[in-house]
């Protein structure tokens, strides 16, 4: 196994391999927002989390990616009670996949047809999948969404799939409510962003400084995104 995430960037790593984390870490954030994007323009369901923002942005008039970028930082506050440290993929996480969702959407034209509009959503959750095996590879820290979820696991003693799946129904009910895409689109994610997101993350694994294959270490903020 490999040793738990770095928060932030190790001084004494290679700097060709710090500079492959980086770039995974920051295409990654950029792509998962891309995806996010996708899911919005196809228009048959979004991912939990963006079932809330879409449904914060109908009712603020706030573009999705800047409710992105204020929930994230909302979510990062409740780090404090739950004593989790933030990384450099943390903060990175809050501002890049936010920006990222509304240049998307600038250049994605609206589409009607479900014949465009299914494969569209197939290529955000893959996409989505790529990108989430991207920035975990980059061992930076987690999303602060994933990090809430580990804070609560280690907090509560609950089992991270018990606060994963609490978390993740409570969002999705409010976006719902507050009118945010819920369809055949947010079940597929559900069910397969999983495995997508484990087979990215052995494609796209840096390997450690000992020069082992980086898998996911026991106990560390990954098991929140891969084990459903």
């Amino acid at each position: 196994m490999s040793a738990p995430s770095s928060p932030l960037p190790d001084p004494g790593v290679p700097p060709r391999r710090l500079v492959r984390r980086l770039v995974h870490l920051y295409a990654g954030l950029a792509l998962y927002g891309a995806s996010s994007a996708l899911l919005v323009e196809a228009g048959l369901g979004l991912e939990p989390w963006g079932v809330l923002h879409q449904g914060l942005a109908d009712r603020s008039g706030v573009s999705i990616g800047v409710v992105s970028i204020f929930v994230g930082a909302a979510v990062l506050l409740l780090w404090i009670p739950l004593r989790q440290r933030p990384g450099l993929g943390t903060v990175s996480n809050v501002f890049v996949v936010g920006l990222a969702i509304d240049a998307t959407l600038g250049l994605v034209p609206t589409v009607h047809s479900l014949a465009v509009r299914v494969p569209l959503l197939l290529a955000g959750i893959l996409l989505n999948g790529a990108a989430t095996g991207l920035y975990i590879s980059a061992r930076f820290g987690p999303g602060p969404r994933d990090g809430l979820m580990t804070g609560l696991h280690r907090r509560t003693g609950r089992s991270l799939r018990l606060m994963r799946t609490a978390v993740e129904i409570a969002v999705v009910g409010t976006g719902f409510l507050l009118g945010g895409t819920v369809g055949v689109g947010t079940i597929l994610y559900a069910v397969t962003i999983g495995p997508l997101a484990q087979y990215f993350l052995r494609v796209f694994a840096v390997p450690a400084a000992s020069g082992r294959s980086t898998v996911v270490a026991t106990g560390s903020p990954e098991r929140a995104i891969l084990r459903r």
